[in-house]
């Protein structure tokens, strides 16, 4: 598969209390920019192409390096190439927006 892969080009292994916390910082991250709306816009259209978003990612890594850690980028990458994490990220998303009033 074209799955992310580490140093040792291995598949990047992410438990799911590490997904947990990955989704959550994000969701922050975008309620805290007020992208709550195009952020899920943006979710709910690339759902169906969850796997070819995290290779797009690849190109706009420079700017999300800005923002996350190498190995967090490289592990959200992953992460995101299933779909069910994008539906866990945007109820986390509308969970924190909710929260804030």
């Amino acid at each position: 598969m074209f799955g992310f892969k580490n140093i040792e080009n291995q598949p990047i292994e992410i438990t799911e209390e590490r997904k947990k916390e990955l989704i959550e910082k994000i969701a922050k991250k975008i309620v805290d920019m007020r992208l709550t709306v195009p952020a899920i816009v943006f979710l709910e259209s690339m759902k169906p192409l969850s796997f070819i978003g995290s290779q797009a990612m690849i190109f706009f890594e420079p700017i999300f390096k800005s923002v996350f850690s190498f190995k967090e980028y490289d592990e959200i990458a992953s992460m995101l190439e299933e779909r069910e994490n994008i539906e866990r990220l945007l109820c986390e998303i509308e969970r924190i927006d909710a929260e804030k009033g």
